[in-house]
C-alpha cells in the first residue's frame, strides 16, 4: 500500500539526513491521518490507496499553487523549495496521462454520445474524466474537448 511505502521511504530518508524529503513525506502522512478522521475513522487505520491519491493530488495542487504565488511575490527561495516538495510528492503518484491519450479518449466518447456541439461539452468531460478515473488533470482535458470540439 501506498501508506507503507511512504512510511518506509521516510524512515529511509531519515538515515539519509534528508531534512526536505523527511518533512514532506511526514506532511504527506499526517494529511492521510487527517483524512482518516475527517472520514470518521480511527488514526490509527490505513487509507486506501485510492484515498491515498486523492489526498496526495490535493498536496501537488497546494504545492504547485503556494510555488506560484511564491514567484509573484518575488520569493523565489520559498518558491524552489515548494517546487522540491512537489516533485516528492509527484513520485508517488500514478502516471497521468498524456494530451493524445486525453484526445483518443475524448474523439471515442464524442462519437458514443453522439456529440456534435458545445451543447454537450458537460456530459462529455463528466464521461470522459470517468473513463480516465482521475488518471488526468481536469484542465487538460477541458481543453482537450474544446479543442476537439471546435470551440
Amino acid at each position: 500500500m501506498l501508506t507503507t511505502k511512504i512510511r518506509t521511504d521516510m524512515t529511509t530518508a531519515m538515515k539519509a539526513r534528508d531534512a526536505l524529503r523527511v518533512d514532506t513525506l511526514r506532511g504527506a502522512l499526517s494529511a492521510f491521518t487527517n483524512e482518516l478522521v475527517a472520514k470518521g475513522r480511527k488514526p490509527t487505520e490505513e487509507l486506501d490507496d485510492k484515498d491515498s491519491i486523492t489526498v496526495l493530488k490535493r498536496l501537488a495542487k497546494q504545492r504547485k499553487d503556494a510555488a506560484e504565488q511564491y514567484e509573484k511575490g518575488g520569493r523565489a527561495e520559498l518558491a524552489e523549495k515548494e517546487s522540491k516538495e512537489l516533485k516528492i510528492i509527484e513520485e508517488y503518484l500514478p502516471q497521468m496521462a498524456s494530451r493524445e491519450e486525453i484526445e483518443r479518449v475524448v474523439r471515442t466518447k464524442k462519437e458514443e454520445m453522439g456529440i456534435s456541439d458545445a451543447s454537450g461539452i458537460g456530459k462529455l468531460t463528466g464521461a470522459v474524466m470517468k473513463e480516465l478515473a482521475g488518471g488526468a488533470d481536469g484542465n487538460d482535458v477541458k481543453a482537450v474537448i474544446t479543442e476537439v470540439l471546435g470551440g
